[in-house]
């Protein structure tokens, strides 16, 4: 068993990690404030997102309420233990992130306007935490589903280092990685903030700007 640094701030090994369980948990297949589906099958406009920026409720709520979306859910990826919970991902023993799904329409928007809004709404210098939340679970990641989103969140990652570098900041430390499975959350964790609008939100960015564009 991991002390508390090494739980929260290290992932855990493959031999480390927790067992899970083969069923996936439960979720509600409607989104609270569109009331469209949050599973597949999705309308054949609509590509797939992953994003993980820090706590997952104030997260969802930044790319909802961007004109073309679909729909949005939270959930866990990038991780080794299948099908977590919500208090196994918090243990840090799952090696799992807490992420946003978001689909988005390409006939109404592009994945090159997603990265801004990844961009400008955390900092992505932090390591494996966002503000007060301290944990694996809170790193930075963009989670790519082809080489064209893998190739333009890499672009932007360059551009937007060498901006937050002129502001004084740190290098980013967000990671970059193919989308394996995505789990959903427990149903009280979808769309939190619109059920519970004076619910926790530790989320804050930089301040400064992404100016990047995929040209």
């Amino acid at each position: 068993m991991f002390g508390f640094a090494e739980k929260t701030l290290n992932l855990p090994s493959r031999k480390q990690a927790l067992p899970g369980r083969e069923h996936a948990l439960s979720v509600t297949n409607q989104h609270f404030v569109s009331g469209r589906p949050i599973k597949e099958p999705f309308p054949d406009n609509c590509r797939k997102a992953i994003f993980g920026l820090g706590c997952f409720w104030g997260a969802e709520r930044f790319f909802w309420q961007h004109d073309g979306i679909y729909t949005t859910a939270v959930g866990y990826a990038a991780g080794l233990t299948p099908n977590p919970t919500y208090e196994e991902v918090c243990s840090g023993l799952t090696g799992h992130n807490e992420v946003v799904l978001v689909v988005y329409e390409t006939t109404h928007t592009d994945y090159a306007a997603l990265l801004k809004i990844f961009w400008e709404a955390h900092d992505p210098t932090e390591g494996m935490r966002q503000g007060n939340d301290i944990g694996t679970q809170y790193r930075s990641g963009i989670y790519t589903f082809n080489q064209e989103q893998a190739g333009e969140a890499e672009s932007s990652r360059r551009s937007y280092e060498k901006t937050l570098g002129e502001h004084g900041f740190d290098p980013i430390t967000t990671e970059i990685l193919p989308a394996t499975e995505f789990y959903y959350a427990e149903d009280y964790h979808q769309q939190y903030l619109a059920k519970n609008p004076a619910g926790y939100c530790g989320l804050g960015g930089t301040g400064v700007n992404c100016v990047w564009s995929a040209g």
